[in-house]
């Protein structure tokens, strides 16, 4: 994926690739064609999307039709998985899948949840190592990414808005956690808050602190970047270990001299030279104290999740 130092790079996009791992936020095989992303993901509202065009229709039908269960929750998996399996044939790296948000708050059923995912892809044939399970950032959520990764189920940590829950999912040995970009920035120009550069707005800045935080204690936990709504915020980011950004960006950024536009802003070792600080408390109480007093990360978090759920219900209605 990622150019010989020799080569110059033609555009932003494959200059970026230098030193972000760029995954497709999109459940378009097209897209992914042309991108060429590392990794990719696949959840409800990805596929609901994807299911809007008829290309796709067989991928349900060959679902309905193979699988002997009669059970919505069953079918929507193995839609899920199905896409995740179609994916992995096109992106040399991993494919994220979402375990159902309606679980988010249960981490017995997450973590059956999230086995069953896994089993569903080894029957298919796909090695776990290509698997991340997403997983929202909720303390039970947490608590299900601990007891996943001790089994060696990697997961995605998603929803996260604040340091305090990037900090818990790191110290619970997530492969990788997602701050959210965009949504950050919505609930601030919501608020009121306005600014004049990327690096000035505060989806970037919380993801820079969460990104620095992880290397100057040296968690292995990889950053992603997510939900972008500029190429602003994109480029503001470049170096974050991973990126997952839209068609719609990817194309923006394919069309961009590199030159004039890219600048490496995040470096690992740049960020372990600086000194760190105290390493936090993530304990339960702390966890949700924090969160709590947080009104945009427990705002964002509590609407995300609804948000997951409603897109989870809309892909089991096109199942029954």
């Amino acid at each position: 994926m990622r150019l010989p130092e020799a080569e110059t790079p033609p555009n932003a996009l494959e200059a970026l690739k230098r030193f972000t791992t760029v995954v497709a936020d999109t459940g378009s095989f097209e897209s992914m064609r042309a991108y060429q992303p590392q990794d990719a993901t696949t959840n409800p509202t990805l596929i609901v999307r994807a299911l809007e065009q008829p290309q796709y229709a067989s991928i349900v039908e060959q679902v309905k039709a193979q699988t002997k269960s009669t059970k919505v929750t069953d079918r929507s998996r193995e839609v899920l998985v199905a896409f995740g399996c179609e994916i992995l044939k096109i992106v040399p790296g991993r494919v994220s899948t979402e375990v159902d948000a309606r679980l988010s708050f249960d981490t017995a059923a997450m973590v059956a949840e999230a086995e069953k995912i896994i089993a569903a892809y080894a029957a298919r044939g796909i090695d776990r190592a290509r698997i991340l399970i997403k997983i929202a950032a909720t303390w039970e959520g947490l608590r299900a990414v601990r007891e996943l990764e001790q089994k060696s189920i990697a997961c995605n940590v998603t929803l996260i808005f604040s340091l305090v829950q990037a900090a818990a999912a790191a110290d619970c040995g997530a492969r990788l956690i997602s701050p959210f970009v965009g949504r950050i920035s919505d609930w601030h120009k919501k608020n009121g808050q306005q600014w004049a550069a990327p690096d000035q707005d505060p989806g970037v800045i919380s993801v820079k602190r969460i990104y620095n935080y992880l290397k100057q204690h040296r968690f292995h936990t990889e950053v992603m970047g997510a939900s972008f709504r500029s190429v602003d915020q994109v480029l503001a980011l470049a170096g974050c270990d991973l990126l997952t950004v839209s068609p719609e960006l990817l194309q923006q950024l394919q069309a961009m001299d590199q030159d004039a536009t890219l600048n490496r802003v995040l470096d690992p070792e740049e960020a372990r030279q600086t000194q760190a600080g105290a390493t936090l408390n993530t304990s339960e109480a702390l966890f949700r104290f924090v969160l709590n007093e947080d009104a945009m990360a427990s705002e964002k978090l509590a609407e995300g999740i609804r948000s997951f759920v409603a897109d989870g219900r809309r892909l089991d209605a096109r199942l029954i």
